[in-house]
């Protein structure tokens, strides 16, 4: 997955954002897991208190929380946190067109660009293998390149397959 909720305009920052603006922690405790609860709050309350000490230290504050929340939300998804990202980051079709479809309140748009990408995806790779194969007895090396091209086909189809009914993490 694109790195989406490390980004300094992704949903765990502006969550971190909304309650610090807010003083309420509770508004980015549902994108921590339970077992770091206790952290965020307890850095959460040190950048209430940092934060009054000025521009400069609120800003460094601020920063650091949202670290922190991001690194235990990434955590959770089982991903490495690999630092922040900076905001605008081009996330790609997909993640932009499930953003909308919440915002849409329609999956409907998210359907038809997988749909899509799916389609050509298989269609290309099924291509490349029949091509392959019909080359594969011309020499060892062209039966090889055959047997590859075979096991890349195979391999993103279950791939997608098992992606499709929920049966590969985040991570992977």
């Amino acid at each position: 997955m694109p790195p989406h909720c490390d980004t300094l305009d992704g949903p765990v920052v502006n969550a971190a954002r909304e309650a610090l603006s807010s003083g309420d922690v509770t508004l980015v405790l549902p994108w921590i897991p339970e077992q770091y609860e206790q952290e965020v709050r307890e850095a959460f309350q040190k950048t209430l208190d940092v934060r009054e000490l000025g521009d400069k230290a609120r800003d460094l504050a601020d920063y650091w929380f949202f670290e922190t929340c991001v690194r235990v939300h990434r955590i959770w998804e089982g991903a490495p946190y690999t630092g922040l990202k900076p905001a605008g980051l081009d996330e790609g079709p997909a993640v932009e067109a499930a953003d909308r479809s919440m915002e849409e309140g329609s999956v409907d748009g998210v359907l038809d660009l997988l749909d899509k990408a799916v389609k050509d995806g298989v269609r290309q790779k099924f291509e490349e293998t029949m091509t392959k194969r019909k080359e594969a007895n011309q020499s060892l090396q062209a039966g090889r390149q055959w047997v590859s091209a075979y096991v890349e086909y195979i391999h993103y189809v279950k791939a997608i397959y098992d992606t499709a009914r929920g049966e590969i993490s985040h991570e992977e």
